[in-house]
């Protein structure tokens, strides 16, 4: 039972695993650690190689075979111990070393801080805001960016804006929205609206033990639960003479800036 079960969750994951490592990013990965063991074990190509080993053989690992001299026998002692923190937080392990790239794409966002995300909901109630709470850690977060990017440039207008505050790095911003950053509640991303200043919904939902309700951030499904199309039709009514250009929201020309003066590298 002990064996089967991680064998059931591994193939019932497999379809999801699939798509999400099949991104150039992945992909490209994969190649250069292939690559790396061609070149590596590979004659010619490793013939031309600088090696250690004690029989000279520059097509082996150091510490693989031969005499284990204290240095080579510490190696094998250091990937054992590694291999067993893996084992024990195989998750963890996981999201370090595959955590996709930043978004890095034009938008339509406004980034707030923990001192001007109130100040902006509360200048003019007119405005209707989508501000999504994430943090760069997250690889949910990481992977709904260019999908809320995406909805940025589609419907933002004068009286719809879209706006982002990373809780990871504004902790009290989390604690006044009731956010919460721990990964265990899979509250991250969090998107909430705000009509005149005030929270309407959000999504994901939290039920009684602070738990995110299950919610896939799929582009169809945000545009379906915040009714954005029914949003932007009302919010274009508050700008002058039908322009609905957000001229007030550029995108920024060099993709490593961002509104405010704030870098994405920062975030």
């Amino acid at each position: 039972m002990a064996v089967l079960a991680p064998l059931i969750a591994l193939v019932y994951s497999v379809p999801r695993l699939s798509r999400w490592l099949a991104r150039p990013y992945y992909l490209l990965s994969a190649l250069l650690s292939v690559a790396f063991l061609l070149v590596r074990k590979l004659p010619p190509l490793c013939n031309s190689l600088p090696t250690q080993r004690e029989d000279g053989n520059p097509c082996d690992f150091d510490w693989v075979s031969g005499p284990l001299s204290p240095k080579k026998r510490e190696v094998e002692i250091l990937m054992f111990l590694s291999a067993i923190v893996m084992m024990k937080n195989r998750r963890s392990m996981f999201l370090m070393t595959c955590k996709p790239p930043l978004y890095m794409g034009p938008e339509y966002i406004k980034y707030f801080s923990d001192k001007t995300i109130d100040e902006e909901l509360e200048r003019d109630k007119r405005v209707t805001w989508i501000v999504e709470f994430f943090a760069n850690w997250s690889n949910d977060c990481q992977s709904f960016a260019p999908i809320y990017a995406d909805l940025s440039l589609k419907y933002n207008c004068t009286g719809l804006n879209f706006g982002k505050v990373d809780v990871g790095r504004y902790t009290d911003v989390s604690t006044r929205y009731k956010v919460s950053t721990s990964p265990l509640t899979k509250q991250l991303p969090t998107l909430i609206l705000f009509q005149g200043g005030k929270e309407v919904m959000r999504r994901p939902q939290i039920d009684k033990k602070g738990r995110a309700v299950s919610w896939t951030f799929s582009e169809e499904n945000v545009i379906r639960e915040f009714n954005l199309n029914e949003l932007y039709q009302r919010a274009k009514k508050l700008s002058k003479g039908g322009d609905n250009t957000p001229e007030e929201r550029p995108v920024a020309s060099n993709p490593m800036e961002v509104p405010d003066g704030e870098s994405k590298k920062d975030k």
